[in-house]
């Protein structure tokens, strides 16, 4: 894996690392084939681009807290590590379809954490690295991190959905619609849109 693709979670002093979403919905097509026999990368990557999860909130998600929400169309609450709120969580049917298949492979205690490693629950540095390796194993070019596929869900939410943006500040967590034009990395893109409009 090089350097250039994945550059980890741990910046140099001052310096910050914005990892981007997938924009193109065929890379993401092209990962899901390429996770499709390996049912707990499957699941992180098709849960983590179909919710506004963050990554330390999708890794310590348990059986228990899953069984509960794909129980109920109203999905569930989880408890935000970085805000401490209450948020509800909904599994669309690709996140249900591969929630299901990950926990089909074995008997998970209910408060077992379904995303594990050989030392317990995956940690995000780890979670970085896999995505960074999934993308660079589909050619994209760029940096990506475990950020990435909560960027992605958003990013599609409004470009491919059409969804507004207060809806997404919502979502995310976002005070100012600012923020999250720029947290979407699709800021300069929206602004470069206007002047293609004619009157």
């Amino acid at each position: 894996m090089s350097a250039k693709t994945n550059r980890g979670n741990n910046p140099k002093a001052g310096e910050v690392i914005t990892v981007e979403p997938i924009k193109s919905v065929k890379d993401i097509a092209t990962i899901k084939k390429l996770l499709a026999d390996k049912p707990r990368e499957s699941a992180l990557f098709v849960v983590g681009i179909n919710t506004a999860l963050r990554a330390s909130d999708l890794l310590k998600l348990t059986a228990g807290q899953v069984r509960t929400i794909l129980a109920d169309e109203d999905g569930g609450l989880v408890r935000e590590s970085k805000t401490g709120k209450r948020r509800r969580v909904i599994f669309n049917k690709a996140a249900r379809e591969a929630l299901a298949r990950l926990l089909a492979t074995r008997e998970f205690d209910a408060a077992e954490p379904i995303f594990t490693g050989q030392r317990g629950q995956m940690s995000a540095s780890y979670l970085c690295r896999l995505v960074a390796s999934w993308c660079e194993s589909v050619n994209l070019k760029g940096n990506y991190g475990s950020h990435s596929l909560r960027k992605t869900w958003g990013y599609h939410q409004r470009v491919t959905f059409g969804a507004d943006i207060p809806t997404l500040m919502d979502a995310l967590g976002h005070s100012t619609q600012r923020q999250t034009l720029t947290y979407l990395c699709i800021q300069p893109e929206e602004i470069k849109s206007v002047y293609a409009n004619e009157l």
